[in-house]
């Protein structure tokens, strides 16, 4: 994928490539990895999260298969706890079943949003017509509409302080964090302020959450679909 433009906003056109897939030499992606674990020559960008093989440098199973890349580091995640899993599922199901026909919600697909700023939400609510190509590896502000985010103890930090002002900046307009109270999701919701470009929150959710932004939602947090 193709990047223009400074690091923490990007437009339709700072991001290009994410519509057709590129194939690199094994010479271009030895190149990118030839001074491991240092990052390449300029920083890792957006750019080399496609150029990446699912093997380590040395031939480990799937080392670069769950890799984010948040100002310029690439943070490798953890293996999902079950909450993670079912939450994910969820939400991502019930969104889809109340969704207006031209939103789709998909989980963990990279957002780029600068070319040193390429995380991986737990979901997105995208537009349909971007959904439909199931060549894609990452997409645009956009073509979002949400963001949600399954905060985990070792993504704490990263999901309360980091990631939320990256979104905004962006001017993805929703954002939900879900956190973790003793098994049971309370959905902490917010909207984007068009004046102070921040979050703003709009209410916690405990058990139901019942919203008419994006769009009617009704959801019963506490039976999510298992």
């Amino acid at each position: 994928m193709t990047t223009h433009g400074d690091d923490d906003d990007a437009t339709v056109d700072d991001v290009t490539s994410t519509i057709s897939e590129e194939t690199d030499t094994p010479s271009e992606v030895r190149n990118l990895l030839a001074n491991w674990p240092y990052p390449p020559a300029g920083g890792w960008t957006a750019d080399d999260l496609d150029r990446l093989p699912q093997e380590g440098p040395n031939g480990e199973l799937d080392f670069f298969k769950h890799v984010e890349l948040v100002d310029g580091a690439l943070i490798f995640m953890s293996p999902q706890k079950r909450f993670h899993e079912y939450v994910l599922y969820g939400l991502r199901t019930s969104l889809n079943a109340q969704a207006p026909d031209h939103l789709k919600a998909v989980m963990q697909m990279d957002l780029v949003i600068g070319p040193r700023q390429r995380p991986c939400p737990d979901v997105l609510v995208v537009d349909r017509e971007a959904a439909k190509d199931r060549s894609r590896t990452a997409y645009t502000p956009d073509e979002v509409c949400l963001v949600i985010e399954v905060v985990s103890p070792e993504s704490e930090f990263r999901d309360h302080e980091v990631k939320p002002s990256r979104y905004a900046k962006a001017g993805i307009p929703h954002f939900w964090l879900v956190e973790n109270n003793a098994d049971d999701p309370v959905v902490h919701v917010y909207q984007l302020d068009p004046v102070t470009h921040a979050y703003a929150v709009t209410g916690i959710h405990h058990n139901r959450l019942k919203l008419t932004e994006p769009f009617p939602i009704d959801i019963d947090l506490a039976g999510l679909p298992d």
